[in-house]
């Protein structure tokens, strides 16, 4: 890492075109009828009628502290006045509120009757965090096949309790109903598993849980929501991350792992909160060229959207352009963080993704010895393994634009700062 960098200035927008992929047939059948009955009506998103039906579902009441209410009206009133969502997007939605809402009375009823679960210490997690696709999943997965390391599963992170019984030989039920809600995606946009596979048991990243907190910039990926955005973005995140340690405390307390392996491309921005709420986290921060990196979330912020909506373009959010000025602000942030102290730059290990994948077993004794983390044959071997069993495109190849060359001129100057003081090289 050299010096702090010049600061340049902030990309334009981005000219990218997000180009929707056509639906299947099924779908386009049922969005279809939804389009000639009174959608809204038939699945209503408003407070009362989701809060009766979390309540009705668990027979619980007690949501805990109230710090979740004001995001989540917010959050409500842009679903229905600027989200547009079609009919099975609504669908959906209400259905993924649902699980937050219940999974929130849940685990608030756990804690009350098993205080001591938050005695629990979460001690030195590892969180990989970097650019949206700049390789933090792939990171994730072959972290994730060393034995030392526990990922939170999909189906934990939806439905935490009762904690998941180690050693039990029984498939959990929680697994299969887990399967079936994340399997919606795939179906309604084929293409969403060639940009990122999901499963009911494979690790997932850390907003798959701070949903039920109701902070959280997902929302913000999966829906066009200008003032829920607005909201996260002034909002300092304790609470989230509150959130975010009952649920590990819960997860941990049938059986404490060695470290907890975690991921958040959505933590950059509050890095701060994150080491405020763990103090001796570590952080793999993957780094990748950014310009490329942002290309690539147009398509799939645009996918995201088009999942639930007939508009991909709202707020040409992900439509013909994409705001580059967000991301880098959040890399300017971190270097500035890391710089004057607000963050521990000890604690941050940076990981150039074409150098780890060009000699894995170098990149990973150097990782490891600089997290202090021990490097058996036994944790390195699994881990290798995986890397060797992974070809490239495995769920098929995501093709995206990256935009003629003025626009990535222009972008490769604004990061520049990024580039030059992490030694991130150029791949377009």
């Amino acid at each position: 890492m050299s010096t702090s960098p010049t600061p340049a200035s902030p990309p334009a927008k981005k000219s990218v075109a997000y180009r929707p992929r056509p639906r299947p047939e099924w779908a386009r059948e049922i969005l279809d009828i939804g389009r000639r009955i009174d959608a809204r009506g038939v699945v209503p998103l408003d407070e009362e009628s989701l809060l009766r039906r979390a309540i009705e579902n668990t027979g619980l009441s007690d949501f805990g502290d109230e710090d979740w209410r004001e995001p989540f009206r917010i959050l409500l009133r842009d679903l229905e006045e600027h989200s547009e969502l079609h009919f099975f997007g609504r669908i959906m939605t209400r259905n993924d509120l649902l699980i937050h809402l219940e999974g929130r009375l849940q685990v608030v009823d756990w804690l009350k009757r098993h205080p001591e679960v938050e005695q629990e210490k979460v001690d030195a997690p590892v969180f990989i965090v970097g650019l949206p696709r700049s390789g933090t999943t792939i990171m994730q997965e072959i972290l994730g096949a060393d034995p030392q390391a526990r990922a939170v599963r999909m189906w934990e992170a939806k439905y935490p309790v009762p904690p998941p019984a180690p050693g039990d030989p029984k498939p959990d039920p929680r697994i299969e109903k887990a399967q079936g809600v994340v399997g919606i995606q795939d179906r309604i946009t084929p293409e969403w598993a060639t940009m990122h596979k999901v499963g009911a048991d494979l690790p997932v990243e850390c907003i798959e849980w701070t949903y039920s907190s109701f902070v959280s910039y997902a929302f913000s990926a999966s829906f066009y929501v200008p003032n829920y955005t607005r909201y996260v973005a002034e909002n300092d995140h304790r609470s989230a991350f509150a959130w975010h340690k009952k649920i590990l405390q819960l997860l941990q307390s049938t059986g404490r792992p060695h470290h907890w392996l975690l991921k958040g491309p959505t933590h950059l921005p509050v890095l701060p909160a994150l080491f405020e709420a763990y103090p001796d986290a570590r952080l793999v921060l993957m780094l990748r060229d950014p310009v490329k990196a942002s290309a690539s979330v147009v398509d799939v912020g645009g996918t995201l959207y088009w999942m639930r909506s007939d508009n991909p373009n709202l707020g040409k959010g992900f439509g013909r352009s994409v705001d580059g000025k967000p991301a880098y602000q959040t890399l300017a942030d971190m270097i500035a963080w890391m710089e004057d102290g607000t963050i521990p730059r000890d604690r941050i290990h940076p990981v150039a993704y074409l150098d780890f994948f060009a000699d894995p077993d170098a990149g990973l004794e150097k990782l490891y010895g600089s997290m202090g983390i021990p490097l058996p044959v036994s944790s390195k071997q699994p881990m290798l393994d995986y890397i060797a069993s992974k070809p490239k495109d495995k769920f098929g190849a995501h093709e995206y634009d990256t935009g003629s060359d003025a626009i990535i001129a222009e972008a490769r100057e604004a990061f520049r700062p990024f580039q030059e003081y992490f030694g991130v090289k150029s791949e377009i």
